[in-house]
């Protein structure tokens, strides 16, 4: 195996790449988790109290058991939903919604997703800021599973210190997710979960009525926009998202640089580019 150690600096940049473009985001939390325990866990507060003989009678199969093993109740939100039903499920749920507050009423509600029966929380879209800005990330991180809240983590410290560095408070601007629950292990969502998200971002941007979108990642840019190219090949270029169009800007996700310091040069001028096109916007 190469250490990491022997690669040049172009070899090095051509494996960032290539992760990128796998839709790799992170290679390691900054805390370890321990997954056993966590099952381990789960399973004991799960697990009904049985006595002592109910333990023993368990213990011994019986020749029906044998034959015919005990199905396990499904839960409502664990049934399957076609993905074209739960599309359509999602638009018209977006489309209902006459405010911010109704859409995440809207999105907390919906049941059409499995993404929904594995998260801890809906991360919903943090109130409408003072300033014309919507950031949207990926998927909620492990952090902004367990709050609630986008960015939540070290990736919202981050996001807060990289436009702060051109005198933007995040805190007046709206946050968000493409999608509003974790995929399972922080995996890639599907297209068909994409899909079944989309009404909702679409329906954000609708209701936020932005000057500007912010568009974090490799995720989040292709999902807006279409394109296949990695974040490094779109970073700086401008979209036009949306009906009426609102412009767009494909940036790094606050992961990438914590991936690759290097990168940081190129979100600096990405963000400088962004200060120009807003005080020309506001001119």
């Amino acid at each position: 195996m190469i250490e990491a150690s022997q690669l040049n600096a172009g070899e090095l940049a051509a494996l960032l790449h290539f992760h990128a473009d796998a839709g790799v985001e992170f290679l390691l939390q900054d805390e370890g988790v321990d997954r056993f325990a966590e099952f381990a866990a789960s399973v004991a507060l799960r697990a009904p109290a049985q006595s002592a003989p109910q333990q023993e009678r368990a213990q011994r199969p019986s020749a029906t058991a044998a034959a015919k093993p005990a199905t396990r109740p499904v839960s409502a939100t664990a049934v399957a939903i076609p993905g074209e039903e739960a599309v359509e499920m999602a638009r018209r749920a977006a489309e209902a919604a006459a405010s911010l507050a109704e859409l995440k009423q809207a999105i907390d509600s919906f049941e059409g997703c499995n993404l929904k029966a594995s998260a801890r929380n809906s991360v919903l879209p943090t109130e409408a800021g003072e300033l014309p800005i919507l950031i949207f990330g990926a998927t909620p991180s492990a952090e902004d599973d367990r709050e609630g809240v986008p960015f939540s983590g070290a990736h919202g410290e981050l996001l807060a210190k990289m436009f702060g560095a051109i005198g933007i408070d995040v805190g007046r601007t709206t946050l968000a997710h493409t999608v509003p629950w974790r995929p399972p292990g922080g995996r890639p969502p599907t297209p068909a979960e994409a899909e079944i998200c989309r009404p909702f971002a679409m329906r954000l941007i609708a209701l936020a009525k932005p000057r500007f979108i912010v568009m974090l990642g490799n995720f989040t840019t292709r999902f807006f926009t279409g394109s296949t190219e990695a974040i490094h090949a779109l970073r700086g270029q401008w979209f036009e998202i949306g009906t009426p169009p609102t412009d767009a800007v494909a940036m790094l996700h606050p992961q990438d640089l914590m991936t690759a310091p290097l990168s940081k040069r190129l979100a600096w001028m990405d963000l400088l580019e962004f200060e120009q096109r807003m005080k020309k916007a506001n001119a």
